[in-house]
């Protein structure tokens, strides 16, 4: 009686994995990717002394490159760009929107986001580590050092900031939120990752 049931579990899990894995698949997913992004990206607390929010945006960034992989990802955030850059509200609330914000104080977060869902997926797939949310983990933490320092710098460019007033503005105060939301991507994507081989 539990082979009778198992194979149509089965057989809907391959379904649900050969769809996601063929080019209009993929082409759904990368999509709706972009949806979840700018969902999480309207959720946002501004900040007095700093043009960077605190948002959910970055969070669902490295969890799509994690779920994508890193050429889906990398697609994925590409589109979304474009999407901020015609002028869709997918952005956070904040900025001018449109190519502004892309040049704005925060353009090198936003530029730096196809990187850094590339780095998440590619590092969740490759790095040596057999405990598969230590793996993403430590994806979402190079992904981030990447994100940090590419915005970072813009910033400072931006503005003409002193590497200890741009530290203060865009990289310390982040960085508690951020290792919750590293925790949490990694959890989440190990948990389904463990699904999707069951």
């Amino acid at each position: 009686m539990q082979s009778t049931f198992s194979a149509p579990q089965g057989l809907a899990q391959s379904s649900t994995r050969s769809f996601a894995e063929s080019l209009p698949g993929r082409a759904v997913l990368i999509v709706a990717a972009t949806v979840f992004i700018a969902v999480c990206a309207h959720i946002t607390v501004p900040l007095p002394f700093t043009p960077v929010p605190l948002t959910m945006q970055d969070f669902a960034v490295l969890l799509v490159g994690l779920a994508l992989g890193p050429v889906s990802g990398f697609a994925a955030l590409a589109l979304y760009l474009a999407e901020g850059a015609a002028g869709m509200p997918v952005f956070t609330p904040q900025g001018l929107g449109g190519v502004a914000q892309l040049m704005g104080p925060t353009g090198g977060f936003l530029l730096a986001f196809p990187f850094v869902a590339a780095i998440a997926g590619w590092g969740a797939r490759s790095l040596k580590l057999n405990n598969r949310f230590a793996r993403a983990a430590v994806a979402c933490a190079l992904a981030s050092i990447v994100l940090f320092g590419f915005g970072a710098t813009w910033l400072a460019q931006y503005r003409h900031l002193a590497p200890i007033s741009v530290m203060n503005m865009a990289v310390t105060p982040f960085i508690p939120g951020n290792l919750v939301k590293i925790a949490a991507a990694a959890g989440i994507f190990s948990a389904i990752d463990r699904w999707r081989r069951n």
